[in-house]
This record gives structure tokens, sequence and C-alpha cells, in this order.
């Protein structure tokens, strides 16, 4: 697959930078770094944003987790290979990633979950994130970013 554009966010003079900051500025919420590629693989697998599972799946790898886990998240529910926490962050970045497919885009029980587990800055932490490797995906997936290009 070839790219229709160049990145969007090489094109645009401190786009790529801005990101980036928003992304370190979550490190202060303390949620942990796998948790963080977890929920970006698992978006960017429902955005259909191939560039985002290949880097995302190469962090998990290179930060020691096992292929039954890299695997096994898009279907995290029917398998026992994550934590409570890292569920209750997985279900929250499915909730907020298909805002428009329910009524309630993220209903009460997916963010009371996650609130049992992370604290009120952790929770902004993983809001960010979500909001972010969205972000991402919507850059890459209509411009056709190759698997690859990242790295």
């Amino acid at each position: 697959m070839e790219a229709r554009l160049k990145n969007p966010v090489m094109l645009i003079p401190g786009a790529l930078q801005a990101l980036m900051a928003l992304d370190k500025s979550t490190e202060a919420g303390e949620v942990p770094y796998v948790t963080r590629k977890l929920i970006h693989l698992r978006a960017s697998q429902i955005n259909a944003c191939s560039v985002c599972v290949d880097m995302h799946a190469r962090e998990l790898k290179k930060a020691g987790e096992k292929d039954e886990r890299i695997f096994a998240v898009s279907a995290w529910r029917e398998t026992p290979y994550f934590t409570g926490a890292e569920r209750a962050a997985l279900a929250l970045t499915e909730a907020a990633t298909r805002l428009a497919d329910r009524s309630d885009a993220v209903p009460d029980d997916v963010w009371d979950e996650a609130a049992r587990h992370y604290d009120e800055k952790a929770l902004a932490a993983l809001v960010i994130q979500i909001a972010l490797i969205n972000a991402f995906n919507r850059l890459n997936a209509p411009t056709r970013q190759p698997v690859g290009a990242w790295g």
C-alpha cells in the first residue's frame, strides 16, 4: 500500500511535537506504560489503523509482553490474560473510541469500573491517551500511512 499523502504531522510545523508533548504530559497520571500501549493497540484495531496496530504491538513486544497478551487484545473479554485494571482501561477505550455506537457514549458502568481502578489523575491520563491515539488513527488511516514507515 502506498500513502496518499505524506504523514500530515510531518507537513504541518509543530504538529508532531504538540501531539508528543500531550503524550508526555500524561506520564504524570501514573498509568503504566503497558496499559497505555494496550489501549493504543485496542483503539487502533477498532479504527483499522494498520500503522498504529503494527507500532503498538511491536512496542508491547519490546516492553516484554508475551505474544498471548498481544494477540488477545482484540478479544480481551474472553481471555484470562488481563488484570482488572487493564480490562477497565480497555473497556473505557472501546467506549470512548466508539462514541456514536450507543445513546450513552460511555455508560456509567464502564466509567465506574475504570474509576474503581484509577484515581482522578490516572483517569484523566487515560482519557487523554484514548483521545490521542484516536487522533493519530484519524491522521494515519485516511492518508494510508504504510506499516513500518514510523520506525
